[in-house]
């Protein structure tokens, strides 16, 4: 892994413009033991926790965007638009 999570969470909020546009807040933790980033994605009380596989992460900083990833995404603005 050559870059930090706050690279990542620029990159996915670059990849994912939504995000802000909607006012969501992203945090990252990478877990050792699943070899994974965490992703915890905010706006007001509304929350979704998944996670981005290494591979996917790496494929996400080259700026590739992840099919699994926009959709959660995608699911949670319209979650938070109701």
């Amino acid at each position: 892994m050559n870059y930090t999570k706050e690279t990542l969470a620029e990159k996915i909020l670059e990849i994912h413009p939504e995000l802000n546009q909607y006012g969501c807040s992203i945090e990252l933790d990478f877990d050792q033991e699943k070899n994974a980033w965490m992703l915890y994605i905010k706006k007001d009380d509304k929350e979704i926790r998944t996670h981005l596989e290494e591979r996917d992460a790496a494929e996400c900083i080259k700026g590739n965007k992840c099919i699994y990833l926009g959709v959660q995404i995608g699911q949670f603005i319209d979650y938070c638009k109701k």
